[in-house]
């Protein structure tokens, strides 16, 4: 006992009900949001047309979308690539008799105001955007059945389940803040939140291995005190690793430009959500899961002879 009381230095677990109910409380918010308001999908999902022209000085957006809307397109979304000089602008699907002649017409309308010139022009179709977007939610689904195996056969099958809630937990939140803000939810936001599934994974997975550590060094110590030293023991990299990171995040979120920018946020939410959840998410469904020592110990062959002491 004079180890864990060596060791210890917060006590994470007595705070646990009160975590499982902001947990719970995000995750309801998050759910009434996406069936609520829906995910603003980008031109990746939705398909439509992508369109990027360059200026010989900065423009205004304002000032670009007013041309666009003059000129018949209401619903185009404008922001800058990368400079004030570059502009992208996505316009939703349009008939196949207009596709064609489209580029022109958004090149002969901006030009009323000045020059611009043409830079590239894409287009995705609905079905192609569809296709995406399943494709994509397969991808997240088979992450978490793939990291659901590991870890059952790494530690032991309460452990995956642990992990599994832990990341469920992080994707349903990150997602959710895309719902509340309706911030373009693209092929790159989905990019980011599969990498917090594996940020988060790892994370949950160095407190896993300290836990188990534990069960069979602190012999005399229940499963919260085991669990709570664990943390602690752990605490110092947990927070080293996120803040450094998160400093990476906040300067591209602030300094990295439009294109990145809903990237940036869905890893910045996913990264201060998945520190959060290895520590309190994970480690308290190991408790309501009422993992032990008995559960962690290697099994004895039979006819060999038991450890000495």
């Amino acid at each position: 006992m004079k180890q864990i009381s060596k060791d210890m230095k917060l006590d994470f677990m007595s705070k646990r009900k009160l975590a499982m109910m902001f947990s719970l409380a995000l995750i309801a918010i998050s759910i009434a949001a996406i069936f609520a308001r829906g995910l603003n999908y980008g031109i990746d999902f939705t398909g439509g047309t992508l369109v990027e022209v360059g200026y010989p000085q900065a423009v205004e957006l304002d000032k670009v979308r007013d041309a666009l809307e003059g000129g018949g397109f209401e619903r185009a979304t404008v922001q800058y690539f990368g400079t004030s000089q570059d502009v992208l602008i996505r316009l939703a699907p349009r008939d196949v008799q207009d596709r064609a002649n489209l580029s022109n017409e958004i090149l002969g309308v901006l030009k009323r105001d000045g020059d611009v010139d043409m830079r590239r022009v894409e287009f995705v179709g609905p079905a192609v955007g569809e296709e995406l977007r399943e494709q994509g939610g397969l991808a997240v689904v088979y992450a978490l059945i793939g990291i659901l195996i590991y870890v059952a056969l790494r530690f032991e099958y309460r452990f995956s389940f642990g992990s599994i809630i832990a990341l469920v937990h992080d994707v349903v939140i990150t997602v959710g803040v895309f719902a509340v803000t309706q911030v373009e939810f693209d092929l790159t936001v989905l990019a980011a939140i599969l990498a917090v599934i594996g940020y988060s994974l790892n994370d949950t997975i160095v407190v896993f291995d300290r836990i188990r550590e534990n069960f069979r060094k602190l012999r005399k110590a229940d499963a919260i005190e085991v669990i709570n030293t664990s943390i602690n023991q752990t605490l110092s990299r947990t927070l080293v690793t996120s803040l450094t990171t998160l400093l990476v995040l906040l300067a591209l979120f602030f300094l990295g430009g439009e294109v990145i920018h809903a990237f940036a946020l869905a890893l910045i939410v996913g990264i201060v959500v998945g520190t959060y959840s290895s520590i309190y998410v994970a480690s308290t469904s190991l408790v309501v899961l009422k993992v032990s020592k008995a559960d962690l110990m290697p099994v004895e062959k039979e006819g060999a002879e038991p450890d000495r002491p």
